[in-house]
């Protein structure tokens, strides 16, 4: 039983992955994790989840109407991740009379976005 749950699990995942490169094909920037799948194509951030074999775009931002990014904790609240922190975390992005969250998985991943994400919106300018 084991067994065919562990064959059964692997295959969905793969499932999902290769469904994630498709979705993702032509993006200049692409992330899967647990929390969920994120692109920027054309000046633009996708943000989606996976539900029910296939990726639901959550919300959309334009990048060269970024004005602020801030890595924030998942689940206390309006803090601020420290420097130091690991983990689950989101990314909130600010622009243009807009506000998005979008959650990570790994706090290192999230920050490594940040900076690639400001740099997109200085090119863009």
């Amino acid at each position: 039983i084991v067994f065919v749950l562990l064959t059964a699990l692997g295959w969905l995942e793969r499932r999902r992955q290769n469904l994630f490169l498709k979705w993702a094909t032509g993006s200049e920037l692409s992330k899967l994790d647990s929390s969920g799948a994120a692109r920027v194509k054309d000046g633009i951030f996708i943000w989606s989840s996976f539900e029910a074999g296939t990726f639901q775009e959550q919300d959309t931002f334009e990048i060269n109407q970024l004005e602020l990014l801030e890595l924030m904790a998942l689940t206390s609240g309006e803090a601020p991740l420290t420097s130091e922190s690991q983990g689950r975390c989101r990314l909130r992005l600010i622009g243009g009379g807009k506000e998005m969250d979008v959650p990570f998985s790994d706090a290192e991943q999230a920050r490594k976005w940040m900076n690639q994400l400001m740099e997109k919106a200085r090119c863009d300018l």
